[in-house]
């Protein structure tokens, strides 16, 4: 078949080369597939974004995690940072052992907080959300589970419950500049009994 093509189109070259003796072609042979070129065109992409103010208070239902900053992380320039002593379990859960981190200096309490229950996160056990308010000397931490989280607060070990409850109440009340001076913990405004 590509025989009878050659053919077909190399006697229509002749008959124009006797026809007009100044032109003469050579055969071309059409391709179904398309030639490859050298010049290879990346699609222009416009990306733009916009940083977005984190919110003081975010509302229940919403996934918002805790900060996971890293302590040397730089933030925006119009937010400035402090550092701070936050407590966090040993590993045998015997004791809480201080270790200084950066927080904004907007909302220490807050970052605070959230620096120790993005450490205590782990596959079966998610915290999405929490608030904290304090009133009087007292600091109320709300705390929300995730819900898909299949452990809930009373199936914490010991252990876990000591790295996360003991964890925040020593790193709010040793804090002399937060005039804490107790912690309760709730979930959902109900009180959290271990």
């Amino acid at each position: 078949m590509l025989s009878a093509i050659a053919i077909a189109i190399s006697s229509c070259g002749s008959d124009q080369s006797a026809n007009n003796p100044e032109t003469i072609e050579s055969p071309v042979v059409s391709s179904p597939l398309p030639t490859p070129t050298n010049e290879i065109q990346t699609p222009k992409i416009d990306i733009t974004t916009t940083p977005s103010p984190t919110p003081t208070t975010a509302p229940f239902g919403t996934q918002t995690p805790p900060s996971s900053e890293t302590p040397n992380q730089n933030k925006t320039a119009s937010s400035k940072n402090v550092d701070i002593t936050v407590y966090t379990s040993d590993l045998q859960c015997q004791e809480l052992v201080p270790k200084t981190v950066s927080v904004s200096v907007d909302e220490p309490v807050k970052d605070a907080v959230g620096r120790i229950i993005a450490e205590k996160d782990s596959g079966d056990f998610n915290i999405s959300n929490y608030r904290v308010n304090v009133n009087n000397g007292i600091a109320t931490v709300d705390l929300r589970l995730s819900p898909n989280s299949p452990r809930q607060f009373t199936s914490l070990s010991s252990c876990e419950q000591f790295a996360l409850f003991g964890s925040l109440k020593k790193t709010l009340t040793s804090n002399p500049k937060w005039n804490i001076k107790d912690v309760r913990f709730t979930e959902a405004g109900e009180e959290i009994i271990l």
